[in-house]
């Protein structure tokens, strides 16, 4: 369930108890998220609360864009970090300094491209057969239009 309040005095007034006491000059709205997820093996129910800013205006994104729009965001932090945090174990990556974060984190988005576009739904075991077949890799990444991958 999501809550968004739409009276403009009242987000025009959000950010007003900040340390310089004054409003967010881009805050068109905050919104007010509630989740319940039942866990199927025990039966427990959990709450969660969460809140939220956005620069939209109510009459672009009332409630439902809005939590469309949440979604949305969510589902491509699995689809992409998730991936990335599990299979390329990049939390503990020891990559800290300069650029190198940026361009070794480019590096690992390109490949998750390349495999997706290559029909792989499972990274980790496109990365396995990859390793296991470098002339292949080199084909996927070299090769337009050609089904690589078998």
């Amino acid at each position: 369930m999501l809550w968004a309040p739409t009276d403009p005095e009242l987000n025009a007034r959000a950010g007003e108890a900040g340390t310089h006491q004054t409003p967010w000059p881009h805050l068109a709205q905050v919104r007010r998220v509630r989740r319940r997820r039942v866990n199927v093996r025990t039966g427990e129910t959990e709450d969660e609360v969460s809140y939220a800013l956005t620069s939209l205006p109510p009459h672009r994104a009332n409630a439902a864009r809005l939590l469309t729009l949440l979604r949305d965001h969510w589902g491509t932090e699995h689809k992409l970090h998730h991936v990335r945090d599990v299979t390329f174990d990049e939390d503990r990556s020891a990559i800290r300094t300069r650029a190198a974060p940026r361009v070794t984190a480019a590096c690992r988005n390109l490949t998750i491209a390349l495999l997706r576009r290559r029909g792989a739904t499972n990274i980790a075991a496109a990365c396995r057969t990859f390793a296991g077949r470098p002339r292949t890799a080199i084909a996927a990444v070299t090769t337009v239009g050609c089904e690589v991958m078998k």
